[in-house]
C-alpha cells in the first residue's frame, strides 16, 4: 500500500488546529439518479443496517435501489432551493460562523472544514484540504448532539478509512456527544420560547427524534437514553409540567421494530384524543433537513389535522442561531484545551523558523 501525504512540505511550515465539522448529507440533486447514488452510499454503510451483507446487498440492490430513489426525490423536490438542500446551505453556515469565532478566540493558526458522511463534501476531502493546510492537531465534531453507533461512530469511520491511508497521521480528539451540555439545553429553551413568543403555546410540546432500531438499544447503544435525557433537560429548563410534553420517534424504515412512540402515531393519536394544537420540536438534528421540513413540518402536520387537530407547529432547528454558533465554539475550545493553537500550553512549542534554519544547516532539502 502507498501512503500519501501533504505536497510542498518544508520545514518553515507552520503547523495548526484543524476543525472538522461534519454531518449526515445530502444528495447532489433532487433527481432518482442522485438519490440513488446518495442512497447507496448511505444504506450499504453497516454502521446504518446491521444485516448480513450478502442479504442486504440483495435487497438493497434488488428491491429499495429500484424504489426508494424515485419517491425520494419527490420528496428533496419539496424541499430543495436554488442554492441546494437546506441541509448543505445551513451545514455550510455553520461552518463560516464557527470559523469566525474561532479566529477571534484562538491565538494561533486554525482552519476549519465542512465534511459530509455520504455525499458531497465528502469527510475525505474536507481531511485532505485540512492537511494541505498543515493541520498537525485535529478535532472532529460530528453535529449529531445525541450519540449513536448509526451516526458518530459511522463518521468515525469514515474518518478512520481516509487516515488510514496517511503516512502523517495527526493528533486526534472527537467529540461524540452534547446531549446534556448546559448551552446546548439553554439555546433549546431559549429557541422554544421564541417560538411561543411569536406564535402563541401549544397545548402540548412534542420531542421528536430520530430512530433506530429497537435492538440497537438492546444491544448497548445509549442514544435512546440520551434522547430522553436532552428532552427532560429542557422541560425542567422551561418548568413544564409531566402532561405537557412527550417524547416520539420518527423515520422508521422497513418491517422491524424500531424506538418507540412513533412520531406518526403520536400526531394521529393526539388529534383523535381532541388536541388541537400541537407544537414540535426535533433537538437531534442540529439542521432543518428533509426530516424536518417535509417529514414533521409536512407530513406529520397533515396527519394531525386528518386527525381532528388544527394545527402542527414547527419549532425550527437551532442551525445558525447565535447561541448555538457560540455554544458549538465552546465545545471546540474546551476540547482543544493543552494545544499549542489554544494559549493554553506554552511549553515545547516550536520555533518554525529556527526549526527551518537549522534543517538546513543539516543538509536538509527543504
Amino acid at each position: 500500500m502507498r501512503y500519501s501525504a501533504k505536497q510542498g512540505f518544508t520545514h518553515e511550515d507552520t503547523p495548526r488546529l484543524g476543525v472538522l465539522i461534519a454531518n449526515l448529507g445530502t444528495p447532489d440533486a433532487p433527481t432518482p439518479k442522485a438519490l440513488r447514488r446518495y442512497l447507496g452510499e448511505f444504506l450499504s454503510d453497516p454502521r446504518v443496517i446491521e444485516v448480513p451483507r450478502i442479504l442486504w446487498r440483495i435487497i438493497l440492490h434488488g428491491i429499495v435501489l429500484r424504489t426508494r430513489p424515485a419517491k425520494s426525490a419527490k420528496a428533496y423536490q419539496e424541499v430543495w432551493t436554488e442554492d441546494g438542500s437546506p441541509l448543505l446551505q445551513i451545514a455550510r453556515a455553520q461552518t463560516r460562523g464557527i470559523a469566525e469565532r474561532l479566529a477571534k478566540r484562538v491565538s494561533g493558526p486554525i482552519a476549519v472544514e465542512l465534511g459530509m458522511r455520504y455525499g458531497n463534501p465528502s469527510i475525505a476531502s474536507a481531511l485532505e484540504s485540512l492537511r494541505d493546510q498543515g493541520a498537525e492537531r485535529l478535532i472532529m465534531l460530528p453535529l449529531y448532539p445525541q450519540y449513536s453507533g448509526s451516526t458518530t461512530a459511522s463518521t468515525f469511520d469514515a474518518l478512520a478509512d481516509t487516515m488510514k491511508g496517511w503516512r502523517w497521521v495527526p493528533e486526534l480528539r472527537i467529540i461524540n456527544q452534547y446531549a446534556d451540555d448546559e448551552a446546548y439545553i439553554a439555546a433549546l429553551a431559549n429557541s422554544i420560547r421564541e417560538h411561543w413568543e411569536q406564535r402563541g403555546r401549544g397545548e402540548k410540546l412534542l420531542f421528536s427524534f430520530h430512530g433506530t432500531p429497537r435492538r440497537y438499544l438492546l444491544n448497548g447503544d445509549p442514544y435512546h437514553c440520551q434522547c430522553h435525557k436532552t428532552a427532560r433537560l429542557v422541560a425542567e429548563k422551561l418548568e413544564l409540567s409531566a402532561d405537557s410534553w412527550q417524547v416520539s420517534f420518527q423515520s422508521r424504515f422497513g418491517r422491524e421494530v424500531w424506538l418507540q412512540p412513533y412520531t406518526d402515531e403520536t400526531v394521529m393519536a393526539l388529534g383523535k384524543q381532541g388536541l388541537k394544537t400541537l407544537d414540535v420540536i426535533c433537538p437531534g438534528f442540529s439542521a432543518d433537513c428533509l426530516e424536518t421540513i417535509e417529514e414533521i413540518e409536512g407530513e406529520n402536520a397533515e396527519y394531525f389535522e386528518e386527525s381532528g387537530g388544527k394545527e402542527l407547529r414547527y419549532i425550527p432547528a437551532l442551525n445558525a442561531r447565535g447561541d448555538h454558533l457560540d455554544m458549538l465554539t465552546n465545545l471546540i475550545l474546551d476540547h482543544a484545551q493543552g494545544w499549542p493553537e489554544t494559549g493554553s500550553r506554552t511549553r515545547g512549542v516550536r520555533d518554525e523558523a529556527a526549526t527551518g534554519r537549522r534543517a538546513r544547516e543539516m543538509g536538509a532539502e527543504a
